[in-house]
């Protein structure tokens, strides 16, 4: 049975839904492209990239503009479950090496063997990657250690209604996985890095989310009032 994709993402993601989170979600370090490229096999290519819930082709793109990553890719394989992401990946990934399909990460109509790279994924690697092949999983997550930002994270996390989200650690069941069980090394790396900002855009990325998106409009202006409050405070409140 194909994995069921959380009812609050398939509402908050659903078509239409998806411009304003293209726009305000942030990119990736670079610094983090090159250290899973530096982990490939065969790091100058050609690759077959596999990427799993792709959204609407952020990392696609960061991946592709890359001085070295993006020369060394052959194909690129997106597939993600919501149609409004898939609807604006299309619109914003322009290259003739990439498609974006329907899917869920148990099922993603790729053929055995033939993925170099897939970027955030779970039970099909086996399957799916070649000999050697590498599984890379990169998540952007705000600074705790900043007061402001806690102070936001804390008024648009208590709207989570019981969504997965990274820094509860769901994710690590995968190791659990038998099929994982035949990788030789996994590596955990974080680095911290400055996405220079405003704040409009602080207060925009809150509603990319989900499981903000889906609130109605009076719940939505009383949060807007309380991130852009605490956001022009700014450092230490």
């Amino acid at each position: 049975m194909a994995a069921e994709v959380h009812r609050i993402a398939k509402q908050g993601f659903g078509e239409g839904t998806n411009a304003l989170y293209d726009a305000y979600r942030p990119t990736y370090p670079e610094e983090q492209l090159e250290f899973i490229q530096s982990r490939l096999s065969n790091p100058e290519g050609p690759l077959n990239v596999l990427e799993l819930g792709s959204g609407t082709g952020i990392f696609t793109r960061c991946l592709l503009a890359h001085k070295t990553f993006g020369p060394a890719v052959r194909q690129l394989h997106a597939v993600e479950p919501s149609a409004g992401m898939r609807e604006q990946f299309v619109k914003t990934v322009i290259d003739e090496r990439v498609s974006c399909r329907e899917g869920v990460f148990d099922k993603t109509g790729e053929e055995d063997g033939w993925a170099d790279l897939i970027v955030v994924a779970q039970t099909e690697f086996s399957r799916v990657l070649k000999p050697n092949g590498v599984v890379a999983l990169i998540w952007n997550l705000e600074d705790m250690d900043v007061a402001w930002v806690a102070a936001n994270r804390k008024a648009y996390e208590a709207y989570e209604q019981g969504t997965p989200q990274f820094r509860l650690g769901l994710w690590r069941k995968m190791y659990q996985v038998p099929a994982i069980q035949f990788f030789p090394r996994q590596e955990e790396r974080e680095v911290t890095w400055t996405l220079p900002t405003t704040v409009d855009r602080v207060v925009e990325r809150v509603f990319t989310k989900s499981y903000v998106a889906v609130l109605d409009q009076d719940e939505k202006d009383r949060l807007r009032n309380t991130i852009k409050a605490s956001t022009e405070r700014g450092e230490g409140l």
